[in-house]
């Protein structure tokens, strides 16, 4: 390799930190079982979190964090087994954002049943029954070669993105900037630690009834019975009846969704609030209005005023403002990589570049470019792509449906993978638009079923196993590349990434299905509908199964659809900055994007306030730190607590209530301590204006 091609933006040659000739632990046993183990943790917690709020958080600092804390209390670990901790640690953020955003789809549009657990068995007997299950062993290998293909992809052109001096690569370079900080970046891990507690307690003084996480409430619109809105002049007999009863919910009570508007901030906050403000506050009481005096023919008998039409409205949302949603999600998708045109075609010409050059013997390179040679790549992907073709014609039941679908998933996956890292490169991982990618390849996939003639539920599932696959392997491919980058700026080997990533992922793969069945089924016992219930919406899987059913399947209501394109052309009319995440703010529950923007005011006024102490570079970069590992724990606190609270509804086991009818004005206080532990532990933590700039947390 030319020293040019391994320039720094400055024009020097690169060096790591750990120079290439020095001897040091790496691909150690302990390292990788720490990074197994947060892969588990931080993967499961992510799928709770994308289930109920359509959105995960970037692992790579907390995995950062966690690993150098655990490996000092083991005895001092390298730098580099903690790099390999942390590379292990992060990839199940990203197998859980290929599972939430694609397999409920599979449930939702009917194509797979899920698993009866007889009442009375164990809960290892249950985990066992799961396993044992055929939609087990068939989500399990969609993330397993899904997982697989998005490290073989990256591999190919992990080289010429890495060392790009033009890529910033944000993430990474915080990430490796916390490993280099060493002894300071253990410290912090208290603020994480902590918050994970206090988190877990919130959420389980909720589950207890201590206060009420969350209210209804109702208001007229119209007078119910006397509204009337005449159709014509005065005197015109064309009179509509008109009004009924609204609902709107206050926000939830929750650290999860609190620490995730604290992370995204206020914009990003507010912009998916905006999407909820819409619907439940334009939309439903409009056609309530309308539909008052029709709606009201539906109401359950036996219930009360209030409940009645609490369920009208939510069947308003569910099946008349959801699919206006879907319209805007897609006219989003759309408009996000058209924006990124330019990285999307500069990326994929970067692959082709690379796959065109010359490969070197590994021997004749220095141990920190050593990596999987690409013979061995190829012949992996061969047979990957065989695995596929199996895979595919057994979930679909057609070979050439089967076969085609195979062939669609490994041309679009490759291009998506590079696409996925490229886009890593520029604006983190946390940024990656995965859920856009995969819809397009989704549509994509759904066009080529019609046009071979393939319908009904076959083509239905072929399309949706397209989709998890290259779901999957983006989020994989985004994040691997990311991890080569900080192993490139720390001095590791890639080879022992690679193989440290592909056990990840398959362990990720192995045990992702189980935290989703556990959601899904206590929902379920609870009184819920599953996957897509108000609590547990699955956003994009929703979206997924819509689209997948209604271009193969014929069940979409696409006049709604149609006013939802309009309405995300009118957004971009308007210059919104997201109209997906506008879409996705309709798509989710009120309490949910409430609880959110509440989250992102708090961060507004912890930037405020930190301008308004005067701080210094330095300061406000350790505020922004201490906050996101703050917001971190009660993220995780929630949804780790949430995930034992969902073992105990999957085991039907009812878990004692304090009060029989919590206050939910209780709750606002407890939200208001929630924000005073946002905003008063990051302002006291600023240090010293005399002490050097630490690492900004780029989440």
């Amino acid at each position: 390799m030319s020293d040019s091609a391994r320039l720094t933006p400055s024009g020097k040659k690169h060096q790591s930190f750990v120079p290439e000739h020095m001897e040091m632990k790496e691909f150690t046993l302990r390292a990788v079982l720490l990074g197994l183990g947060m892969t588990v943790v931080l993967g499961a917690a992510n799928a709770y979190l994308g289930l109920r709020a359509g959105q995960t958080i970037a692992a790579t600092y907390p995995a950062a964090v966690i690993g150098m804390a655990v490996l000092r209390l083991l005895g001092r670990g390298t730098i580099l087994e903690e790099n390999i901790a942390r590379t292990a640690g992060t990839i199940g953020e990203s197998v859980a954002a290929g599972a939430v955003f694609t397999l409920p789809a599979f449930f939702i549009a009917r194509a797979w049943t899920p698993t009866v657990i007889p009442k009375g068995l164990g809960f290892w007997a249950s985990m066992w029954a799961l396993a044992a299950d055929k939609t087990y062993l068939k989500s399990t290998s969609l993330m397993i070669v899904g997982g697989v293909l998005g490290v073989l992809f990256v591999s190919l052109i992990r080289r010429v993105m890495v060392e790009d001096p033009d890529l910033p690569f944000p993430e990474s370079v915080a990430a490796a900037e916390i490993h280099k900080a060493g002894q300071a970046g253990a410290r912090a891990a208290k603020y994480l630690f902590y918050n994970i507690g206090f988190g877990a307690l919130v959420y389980l003084g909720g589950v207890f009834n201590l206060f009420a996480p969350d209210h209804d409430f109702f208001f007229s619109v119209g007078q119910f019975g006397k509204s009337t809105l005449r159709l014509g002049p005065a005197g015109s007999p064309q009179v509509l009846q008109a009004g009924g009863i609204s609902t709107c919910a206050g926000p939830e009570i929750s650290p999860a969704y609190i620490g995730v508007g604290y992370i995204i901030g206020p914009e990003l906050a507010a912009l998916n609030f905006s999407g909820s403000i819409i619907a439940w506050g334009l939309l439903i009481p409009l056609l309530i209005f309308f539909l008052g005096p029709q709606l009201q023919n539906y109401l359950p008998p036996g219930t009360t005023a209030d409940q009645g039409w609490l369920g009208l409205a939510n069947a308003v949302w569910r099946y008349i403002v959801r699919p206006i949603a879907v319209g805007g999600m897609m006219v989003g998708t759309v408009n996000t990589l058209f924006r990124m045109r330019k990285n999307l075609l500069a990326g994929l010409g970067k692959a082709f570049s690379e796959l065109r050059g010359a490969t070197l013997s590994q021997e004749s390179v220095a141990r920190t470019e050593r990596y999987m040679s690409s013979k061995t790549v190829f012949a992996l992907i061969g047979c990957t792509f065989l695995v596929m073709c199996v895979l595919y014609v057994r979930l679909s039941g057609l070979v050439s449906g089967g076969i085609a679908a195979a062939l669609v998933m490994l041309i679009i996956g490759f291009f998506f993978a590079t696409v996925s890292g490229y886009l890593v490169g520029v604006i983190g991982s946390s940024n990656n638009p995965i859920s856009g990618l995969t819809l397009s390849t989704l549509v994509i996939a759904a066009l080529l079923m019609v046009s071979m003639g393939v319908s009904g539920m076959s083509g239905v599932v072929a399309v949706l196993g397209v989709a998890a696959v290259v779901c999957v392997s983006s989020a994989v491919a985004g994040e691997l590349l990311q991890d080569f980058k900080v192993g490139y700026i720390l001095g590791g080997t890639p080879r022992y990434i690679q193989i440290t990533e592909l056990i990840a992922v398959v362990v990720a793969s192995l045990v992702m299905y189980f935290p989703l069945m556990i959601l899904y089924q206590g929902n379920i016992n609870m009184g819920g509908t599953g996957f897509g219930d108000k609590a547990l919406s699955a956003p994009q899987a929703g979206l997924m199964a819509s689209l997948a059913q209604g271009i193969v399947g014929g069940e979409m209501a696409w006049p709604l659809v149609i006013a939802g394109i309009l309405m995300g052309i009118a957004m971009i009319m308007f210059k919104v900055k997201s109209p997906m995440l506008v879409a996705i703010g309709m798509y989710l529950p009120f309490a949910t994007t409430s609880a959110i923007f509440v989250g992102g005011v708090i961060r507004w006024l912890v930037d405020r306030l930190r301008e308004r102490k005067g701080l210094n570079a330095a300061q406000k970069a350790r505020v922004e730190n201490v906050g996101i590992l703050v917001a971190s724990g009660l993220i995780a606190g929630e949804a780790l607590a949430g995930l034992v609270k969902a073992t105990f509804d999957f085991r039907n086991k009812t878990l004692p209530a304090v009060f029989a009818n919590p206050s939910y004005i209780t709750g606002v206080f407890v939200m208001l301590l929630i924000a005073w532990v946002l905003i008063g532990i990051p302002l006291a933590n600023a240090g010293d204006p005399k002490e050097p700039a630490p690492p900004v947390a780029m989440m």
